[in-house]
């Protein structure tokens, strides 16, 4: 009898510590797999965080350096169409925390949808954004050798927008590489979200994400707000700060 017990301890054993489907092999619960997907998501935020930290920074001393500069290129941004992208980006934040709670309660359809959702907002934030780069490469607002100073030296309206000597008009092109800069590598973490969210619903609809094992929606989803929260931040140092001097 003791032998033969010995001899199926190990299989029950196994039995009682089999592996979840979703557990990776080098994971032995899956707490301990929470735990490390949840430290290595905040050290990535972290080191996103410092990213974009310094380009705020440049952007903050330089804005010091050439204030009528920057007065006379932000006036140059359109503040309905930021506008328009803060609201489409805030709507996006909603369906992602929405697509979370669906795959928290196992609402396969309802998590789909909601990927689709912040997937098209994503996508709607591009579209207006192509057309703001758009009017800049028309105005010759693009930093480089086409570079045009005329319209900040003699503007249209110099009771809006004061005209600035060439040396200062010049300097506008400092606003410009950091608007570019700034909005260039935000646009770029959203074209990189969408391409994960497609990669997500593609899954999500083979019914993924509904069996408990919901990490990975909870911190893309943590990704796609703190891409939001960077916007929070680009719209009113860009779009509305001291854009009239004079008031």
């Amino acid at each position: 009898m003791d032998s033969h017990a010995t001899a199926i301890e190990p299989a029950d054993v196994h039995e009682s510590h089999e592996h979840p489907a979703y557990l990776r092999h080098h994971f032995e619960t899956p707490e301990q797999q929470k735990e490390a997907s949840a430290f290595g998501m905040w050290l990535f935020l972290l080191t996103e965080i410092m990213f974009f930290g310094g380009l705020f920074a440049a952007y903050l001393i330089y804005r010091n350096w050439y204030y009528p500069a920057f007065v006379a290129g932000s006036n140059t941004l359109k503040i309905s169409l930021g506008t328009v992208n803060t609201g489409v980006l805030i709507g996006s934040s909603f369906t992602m925390a929405m697509g979370v709670w669906c795959a928290e309660m196992r609402k396969k359809s309802g998590l789909v949808l909601c990927l689709l959702l912040t997937m098209a907002l994503g996508l709607v934030f591009l579209g207006v954004k192509y057309f703001e780069y758009k009017e800049k490469f028309e105005l010759h607002h693009v930093p480089g050798a086409d570079f045009s100073i005329e319209k900040f030296i003699h503007p249209d309206d110099p009771a809006k927008n004061p005209p600035l000597g060439p040396d200062m008009a010049a300097k506008t092109q400092v606003y410009f590489s950091l608007y570019f800069a700034m909005t260039g590598m935000h646009a770029l973490h959203m074209i990189i979200g969408i391409s994960i969210l497609v990669f997500l619903v593609v899954r999500a609809r083979q019914g993924a994400y509904i069996n408990g094992y919901v990490q990975p929606i909870e911190y893309f989803g943590l990704y796609w707000h703190f891409v939001d929260i960077v916007w929070i931040f680009l719209f009113p140092l860009l779009y509305l700060i001291n854009r009239h001097p004079g008031r």
